[in-house]
C-alpha cells in the first residue's frame, strides 16, 4: 500500500513536470512570434557581399510569394464580387511593396565607400527599417480605427465563406514570408529585414482576424468581428514594440552586450596585452564595426606594438564573424597609473 502511494505521488509529479515543460515551450513559442530572438549564431551568413546578396534574395522571394498571395485573393474577389475583399487585397498589395525600400537599401549597401560617405552606405538599411516600423504603426492604427468603427456601427459581412477563404490565403502567404524574412534577417544580422518580417506577420494577423471574425458571424455573433479586430490590434502593437526597439537600437549604435563581452575576452587573451581599456562597437546596416584600446608593456617597441594590435584585429575578426572593420590602439601601460575605467556602463 505504501509503495502504491509513493508511485501515485511520483506519477503526479511527473505530470506536473511535463505540464510545466509544455507550458514553458508554449510561452517560448509565443515570445518567438511577437519578439523573435535578435541573432542566430548557429546558422549565420558572415561575408559582407554574401549577406547582402542573401538579403536581396529574401526580399525578391518574399515579393513573389506575396504577389502570388495577392493574385489568389484577387481571384476570390472576382468570384465573390465582394468590395470589402477588394479593399483588403489592395491593402495587402501595398504592404508587399513596402519591401522595395529595403531592397534598394541592400543594393546601396553593396556600394563602395566614398570620400563623402566614408563608412559606406550600410546605414540606408537602418533608415529602411524606420520606414518598416512606420508601416507597422500605420497597420495598428488602421486596425484599431476599423475595429472601433465596426463596433459602434456594425456592418453586415457578406460572402462569409469567400471572406474566410481570402483570409486563410492571406494568413498563410504572409506568415510564410514572415518566417523566411526573420530567419534570413537573423542570419545576416539585419534588424531591418527582421522588422520587415514582423511587418508581414502583422498582415498575417489581420488576415487571421478576417477568418475569426467571419467564423463568429457565421455562429451568430456579429460583434465577434470588431472584437477580434481589437485583439489583433493589441497583437500588432506587441510586434511593433519589438520591431521599433531593434531598429532604434541600431540607429543609436546599440549592440548586444554579449558581443562586447566576447570582444573583451578575445583581446584580453592576446599575448602582450595587459588589459583592455575600452571596446566600442556599432552596427552599420548588417555589418559590425569595432574600436578598441589596449594597454601593453611600456617597454614594447613600436614594431611589436604594431604586431600586437594587428594580431588583436585578426583575432577579433574570427571571434566576431560579422565584423567588417576593427581599429585597435595599443598604449604603453604605466604600472603606477590606475587602470583606465571603461567608457560605458552595463
Amino acid at each position: 500500500m505504501t509503495h502504491h502511494d509513493h508511485t501515485a505521488t511520483g506519477h503526479g509529479r511527473g505530470h506536473e513536470h511535463t505540464d510545466a515543460r509544455w507550458r514553458g515551450k508554449f510561452a517560448a513559442a509565443v515570445r518567438e512570434v511577437f519578439a523573435p530572438h535578435s541573432h542566430d549564431a548557429a546558422d549565420s551568413i558572415d561575408g559582407a557581399l554574401e549577406s547582402s546578396a542573401a538579403g536581396i534574395r529574401a526580399v525578391k522571394i518574399s515579393l513573389v510569394v506575396l504577389g502570388a498571395t495577392s493574385i489568389a485573393q484577387l481571384v476570390i474577389v472576382l468570384i465573390s464580387g465582394s468590395v470589402a475583399l477588394l479593399a483588403d487585397t489592395v491593402h495587402n498589395v501595398s504592404d508587399a511593396l513596402t519591401a522595395i525600400p529595403l531592397w534598394i537599401a541592400f543594393v546601396l549597401g553593396r556600394r563602395s565607400a566614398t570620400r563623402r560617405y566614408t563608412y559606406g552606405f550600410g546605414r540606408a538599411e537602418d533608415l529602411a527599417g524606420l520606414f518598416v516600423v512606420a508601416m507597422i504603426t500605420l497597420s495598428a492604427i488602421i486596425a484599431a480605427i476599423e475595429s472601433v468603427r465596426r463596433l459602434i456601427n456594425p456592418v453586415p459581412i457578406e460572402h462569409l465563406a469567400w471572406v474566410a477563404a481570402a483570409g486563410f490565403v492571406g494568413f498563410i502567404g504572409n506568415e510564410l514570408v514572415a518566417v523566411y524574412r526573420i530567419r534570413v534577417g537573423r542570419q545576416i544580422g539585419s534588424a531591418a529585414l527582421v522588422a520587415d518580417g514582423l511587418h508581414a506577420r502583422t498582415d498575417g494577423f489581420t488576415s487571421l482576424a478576417v477568418i475569426l471574425g467571419a467564423g463568429g458571424v457565421a455562429l451568430g455573433f456579429p460583434i465577434a468581428d470588431p472584437i477580434v479586430g481589437l485583439l489583433i490590434t493589441i497583437a500588432i502593437l506587441a510586434v511593433l514594440r519589438t520591431a521599433a526597439r531593434d531598429v532604434f537600437r541600431r540607429l543609436m549604435d546599440g549592440v548586444d552586450p554579449e558581443l562586447v563581452d566576447t570582444a573583451e575576452r578575445t583581446l584580453a587573451a592576446e599575448p602582450g596585452v595587459r588589459s583592455v581599456r575600452s571596446v566600442k562597437m556599432r552596427w552599420i546596416g548588417h555589418r559590425l564595426h569595432a574600436d578598441a584600446e589596449l594597454d601593453i608593456d611600456p617597454a614594447t617597441n613600436l614594431t611589436d606594438a604594431h604586431r600586437i594590435a594587428h594580431d588583436a584585429e585578426h583575432s577579433l575578426t574570427h571571434a566576431l564573424p560579422k565584423l567588417d572593420s576593427a581599429l585597435v590602439h595599443a598604449y604603453p601601460h604605466d604600472p603606477m597609473t590606475p587602470p583606465t575605467s571603461r567608457q560605458y556602463v552595463n
